[in-house]
C-alpha cells in the first residue's frame, strides 16, 4: 500500500497536493503528530485533519509520536482518523490504549523505534490491528535508513504468520528505490513514502505517486 506522508507536502497547499496524491494512486494518508518532546518536532494538530477530511475517502493514518496518546485519541478519531498508532515507548498502559483505540471505531496500531525489540509487544499482539517498524528514528524526514530494521520486519513477518494474525506490517523511515525492496522482501506492506519516493523536488506529485505504483505491481 502506498500511505504518502503529509508532513513532507507543500504546508501551505495540502489540499491540492492531497488530491495530486489520490490521484497518482495512493491508498491511504500519514500524518505524522508530534509533540516536540517524546521527538524534537512538531507537526499537525488534529484541525488539520478536520480541514481534509471532507476531502477524500481515503484512510486518514495517524502515527502519535507523542507522550501518553491515550490523552488524544478521541480528539483525533473525531478528527477523521481511521487507524491511529501509538509508541510502546511512550505509554506506560499499551494494551489499555489499543484497547481505546479499537472501542473508539479506529484500528489500532502500534509503533516501534529502530532500537526497541518486538519483545515490547509480544503481549499486545491480540489486540492490535498494525505494527509500524520505523527505519529511522523519528522526528524529521531524511534520516538514514536503519539496516538493522530489516530483520526485524522479517521476524515480525514469521510471528505473524505462525500466529496466523490478522496485523499489517507497516514500514516509515527513507523508503526509496534502495530501501523499498529490502523492506517488502522483509514482509512489509504498507509503505509510508516522503522525499526518498514521492516527494521529489521539482517532481509532479501524481506522476511520481504513480511511477511508485506502477514500479510495485
Amino acid at each position: 500500500m502506498i500511505n504518502p506522508s503529509l508532513m513532507c507536502a507543500d504546508q501551505t497547499s495540502l489540499g491540492r497536493d492531497l488530491a495530486r496524491l489520490e490521484a497518482g494512486g495512493a491508498d491511504m494518508f500519514h500524518f505524522d503528530i508530534m509533540d516536540g518532546d517524546f521527538v524534537p518536532n512538531f507537526t499537525f494538530g488534529p484541525q488539520i485533519l478536520e480541514g481534509l477530511r471532507p476531502l477524500t475517502r481515503l484512510p486518514f493514518d495517524t502515527h502519535l509520536m507523542v507522550r501518553r496518546p491515550e490523552r488524544y485519541i478521541e480528539r483525533f478519531r473525531l478528527a477523521g482518523s481511521d487507524i491511529i498508532t501509538v509508541h510502546a515507548e511512550a505509554t506506560d498502559h499499551l494494551q489499555r490504549t489499543l484497547v481505546e483505540i479499537r472501542k473508539s471505531g479506529a484500528r489500532a496500531g502500534v509503533a516501534l523505534n529502530p532500537a526497541t525489540p518486538l519483545s515490547a509487544i509480544r503481549h499486545v499482539l491480540d489486540v492490535t490491528d498494525l505494527v509500524l517498524l520505523m527505519t529511522v528514528n523519528p522526528g524529521f524526514a531524511g534520516q538514514p535508513f536503519v539496516p538493522a530494521v530489516v530483520p526485524k520486519i522479517r521476524a515480525l513477518s514469521r510471528l505473524i504468520r505462525r500466529h496466523n494474525l490478522p496485523i499489517q506490517i507497516e514500514v516509515d523511515g527513507n523508503l526509496g528505490p534502495k530501501t523499498i525492496p529490502l523492506c517488502l522482501e522483509a514482509g512489509a506492506e504498507n509503505l509510508v513514502c516522503g522525499t526518498s519516493s514521492i516527494f521529489l523536488k521539482g517532481q509532479d506529485l501524481t506522476a511520481t505517486t504513480q511511477q511508485l505504483k506502477a514500479s510495485l505491481a
